[in-house]
């Protein structure tokens, strides 16, 4: 059984969206270049060096698929990662090894996490994980809180959010005001009353 990763660059305002989508108007690509550290880019490389499998929307790797043959000295394991792509329009590419997932995307997700290997990370891929979270298939959350608000773009929390709880597993804040935090999912949602005593 392998886990299905969310790692996402965030605004304070719930944004992942990096790159405008389709004619959508969204013009604060590189967001959060302007944020970054040694300490976030000491992250980044930690996480890009672990053996993973990578699960990604359409849009996403359409994106990618142009970009990181040729900058693969920075990340050399996107390049042995299987990319796992959800989509109905698409079944071939160049770039190996990928395998489209068509139709029933939650149910085949549940059927490779079951299966042995590597974690899965996601990245970006704003409308795919709404259909992840809604059927509680995302385990664990690696953010990174940029102290900065857009106002629009796709967030990572939309029409797809359940009631759930999570546990924070570590977390750093970074000279530059980023706070680094990573999620596991905690079970129901804890609800509580104050405790609070009645004056006589």
């Amino acid at each position: 059984m392998r886990k299905l990763i969310a790692c996402e660059f965030m605004t304070l305002d719930g944004v992942i969206q990096n790159e405008e989508n389709d004619g959508d108007g969204f013009n604060h690509g590189g967001w959060f270049f302007g944020y970054a550290d040694e300490e976030t880019g000491a992250v980044v490389q930690e996480r890009l060096a672990k053996p993973v499998d990578l699960l990604l929307g359409r849009k996403t790797f359409d994106l990618w698929e142009p970009y990181w043959p040729t900058h693969s000295d920075f990340w050399p394991n996107v390049m042995t990662a299987t990319k796992y792509v959800a989509s109905n329009s698409r079944d071939a590419s160049q770039w190996q090894p990928t395998v489209f997932l068509s139709g029933d995307v939650a149910e085949k997700v549940r059927e490779l996490k079951a299966q042995d290997g590597p974690d899965l990370h996601i990245m970006g891929s704003a409308d795919l994980l709404q259909t992840l979270f809604k059927e509680d298939l995302v385990n664990e959350l690696q953010l990174m809180i940029f102290p900065v608000t857009l106002g629009k773009g796709k967030r990572l929390f939309q029409n797809g959010t359940i009631p759930a709880s999570f546990k924070v597993t570590e977390s750093q804040v970074t000279p530059n005001g980023v706070l680094i935090a990573n999620y596991a999912r905690d079970g129901e949602v804890k609800t509580g009353a104050p405790q609070i005593e009645e004056s006589v």
